[in-house]
């Protein structure tokens, strides 16, 4: 059955413009004095019900799923006019994309990388949409190598990834168009520039791996029948590319058999072109390990590992010893060494020990970094190839570090730094001295000293100390009237560690508050910290958030009318349930390409593999109630009101399809009460986020901090 989008005729808004009256940033604005009537594009309903362990479960919005048809396209084009009329009547719209734009306007430089007889770095001149990739050869003039800005008119193709050969005459670059997670791999002569072979298609989650200049391994799944948008994909296939030969002659090295058959496969070769390590899972969490000898041309894969309980990656080889960090019998992870002969877990010797900090690991130089996260903030170790510390680096000062990772044969290293009031800075490092110094301070027009950042420790529902990183202007008052986001993930193993944002130094210039909570479900304190916000445990994510809110108001930061609940993906999630769950305690939801279909998303694109943090509507009758208790789409309340929300996604995003945020904005709009304004902005050719042009992230945060103060009351900018 198709359906029909009812287009309405008459204007979106029945006022064309903000309130009247002048009011000042401190007073609170009520709603119905603020918004204006919206008139919702009729978004018809179908009579799809499913079944769930005999319960029946209505889905009158099925076939908004469908991203080729021309009624869903329609759908998306009434949506996007009620929201951008909306949004154009906002007083101070356009002062803050002015502001966005100009403290965007900044250079921006990358680490440099050695690469053959060339040096590399990317650098973006301010407002260009993607970065630049330029190189330079022994101190003589630099060179545009890859200009991304030149791969579309309009700023939509990104340059996803590039991987040059072990001498660094080639390189394979992967272009993402529109913001798919599809890919196309071009490969170069780097002193020529010019394409050797063919375009490779239809590539996706997939790395490069060089082995020598001969070809290079990379990973992609059988196109799928349908859209390619939506369709699921669940076998996921190793391959290898010969130079010189059509893709069609490109074997599949793993994958191909029942038996191979996972979600998602990675491969890795040594630096020393001598192994290749295979990774096999079945969701974003465990692994399976394999690993081939190279220089064997018939050598069979070894098995590592051949469950999927813990997460392994190979750090380097020396030789026939393999370094590998794993959290296996370690949750908080730990580096092991082995021999590539007999590289099973039961050989495994510890390098660098488990703490009660969770590590990440990089190496260089012949030497290994281990960047620890404790409360979400970083330290770094150095240690040699036999577990001996070498020194605690010294870091610039709290915050986040990324970095250390180089070849064997470099000389200097590089690392980031940066918090959420200090804009990120490279630092050389050479490693055999532990000296460090300022490589590159990016002039941003932010002046640090005027904000403060403080962490705090704050009480969950069952008595959980969460830790939350409050961000602010120095002249704050605490007297509940600030503005507020509080930012949120909470999956998935991700840490949300201090990071610096030029969209979040506007919202605290303009007197903003921005507060992150390290929630559980994330990896701040380890696999148990992840464990603990999974499955039927992920009410605690839930309550967290809410806890951190509670905790905002309570002291006084803001106040619910002031506060608004901010992010994407599995954060979009989250948004998306708090705020069905506790509308009261938020004036704002910004829920951000999310999942919001709790009882379908295992059904679109590879989102069987997120089963280990959400569970299945089909798993048990347990996990299918738990699911449809908290699934944002299904709990949508007839006649509550609920925070001004709006929704973004885009019709490009084939890692969380559109379809979950439009059958949540569908529901708002049918149900909720008309005192709050329930829109939906979608981006077109966009995906998921990664690659987006600056000129379209400005847009978008203009948005978001538009509507956000705008319906906090406010009728000119706090100032």
């Amino acid at each position: 059955m198709k359906y029909a989008v009812t287009l309405l005729a008459a204007a979106v808004l029945t006022a064309c413009g903000g309130p009247k009256q002048e009011v000042k940033p401190e007073q609170t604005v009520t709603v119905t004095q603020q918004q204006q009537q919206l008139n919702y594009p009729v978004t018809a309903k179908g009579d799809v019900v499913d079944t769930y362990f005999g319960t029946q479960v209505a889905d009158p919005y099925r076939w908004l799923e469908d991203d080729r048809s021309s009624e869903t396209e329609a759908w998306v084009k009434a949506q996007n006019q009620t929201t951008f009329d909306y949004l154009k009547q906002i007083p101070f719209r356009d002062q803050i994309r002015d502001k966005l734009q100009q403290a965007w306007n900044y250079e921006r430089v990358g680490a440099p990388f050695k690469e053959g007889d060339y040096t590399y770095f990317y650098k973006n001149d301010g407002l260009q949409n993607q970065f630049v990739l330029y190189r330079q050869k022994d101190g003589g003039e630099v060179e545009v190598f890859l200009d991304p800005n030149t791969f579309s008119a309009d700023g939509t193709t990104s340059l996803a990834d590039i991987r040059f050969s072990r001498d660094g005459k080639l390189a394979a670059y992967a272009i993402s168009e529109g913001g798919s997670d599809w890919r196309k791999v071009i490969v170069i002569d780097t002193e020529t520039k010019q394409q050797i072979g063919d375009t490779l298609t239809d590539i996706k989650f997939s790395g490069i791996a060089w082995v020598g200049n001969d070809g290079f391994f990379y990973s992609s799944y059988d196109k799928p029948d349908g859209s390619e948008l939506s369709a699921m994909t669940d076998q996921h296939k190793l391959y290898y590319h010969k130079l010189g030969t059509p893709q069609s002659a490109d074997k599949v090295i793993f994958g191909a058999t029942d038996e191979q058959k996972h979600r998602y496969v990675g491969a890795s070769v040594t630096e020393d072109d001598r192994y290749l390590l295979v990774s096999a899972a079945v969701s974003t969490s465990g692994n399976k390990l394999f690993i081939k000898d190279l220089t064997q041309p018939d050598s069979s894969f070894v098995t590592i590992l051949d469950d999927t309980s813990s997460d392994t990656d190979l750090v380097d080889n020396v030789g026939d010893t393999l370094i590998l960090v794993t959290n296996r019998n370690a949750p908080n992870r730990k580096v092991v060494k082995v021999s590539a002969k007999a590289p099973q877990p039961e050989n495994w010797q510890d390098l660098i020990p488990e703490t009660e900090h969770v590590l990440r690991i990089s190496s260089g130089a012949g030497f290994l970094f281990a960047n620890y996260i404790v409360d979400a903030i970083a330290k770094v170790k150095q240690y040699d190839y036999d577990g001996k510390l070498v020194r605690d680096i010294e870091l610039p000062g709290v915050g986040s570090v990324g970095g250390f990772g180089g070849k064997k044969d470099a000389d200097t290293l590089y690392f980031s730094f940066a918090n959420y009031i200090t804009p990120g800075s490279i630092y050389a490092f050479e490693p055999k001295a532990g000296a460090s110094s300022l490589y590159n301070q990016p002039k941003v027009n932010f002046d640090p000293s005027r904000y403060v950042s403080e962490q705090v420790f704050y009480t969950s529902k069952d008595g959980t100390r969460v830790p939350m990183i409050i961000s602010y202007r120095k002249d704050l008052k605490r007297d509940g009237s600030n503005p507020t986001i509080l930012y949120g993930y909470g999956g998935f193993n991700i840490s949300l560690t201090p990071s610096f944002s030029v969209a979040n130094a506007v919202w605290m210039e303009l007197g903003g508050i921005y507060a992150v909570a390290n929630i559980r479900g994330g990896g701040e304190y380890g696999k148990e910290w992840h464990r603990a916000g999974t499955q039927l445990q992920k009410q605690n994510v839930f309550d967290d958030f809410i806890a951190a809110a509670e905790y905002l108001q309570t002291e006084k930061y803001t106040s619910p009318a002031k506060t608004a609940v901010r992010g994407g993906s599995n954060g979009g999630l989250l948004v998306g349930a708090v705020m069905t769950q506790r509308p009261e305690l938020f004036g704002v939801a910004i829920p951000q390409v999310g999942v919001l279909d709790m009882l379908r998303y295992h059904t679109f694109t590879a989102g069987a593999g997120w089963a280990y943090d959400y569970g299945t509507s089909e798993q048990s009758e347990d996990m299918f109630k738990y699911l449809l208790g908290y699934s944002p789409v299904h709990n949508v309340k007839a006649g509550v009101t609920y925070p001004a929300t709006m929704i973004t996604t885009a019709d490009h995003d084939d890692r969380v399809v559109p379809a979950h945020s439009f059958k949540f904005a569908a529901e708002l709009q049918d149900k909720a009460s008309k005192a709050t304004p329930q829109l939906i902005r979608i981006d077109v050719k966009a995906g998921h986020g990664a690659g987006m042009p600056v000129s379209m992230v400005i847009d978008q945060a203009a948005d978001i901090y538009s509507f956000t103060l705008f319906n906090m009351g406010y009728s000119s900018l706090p100032q």
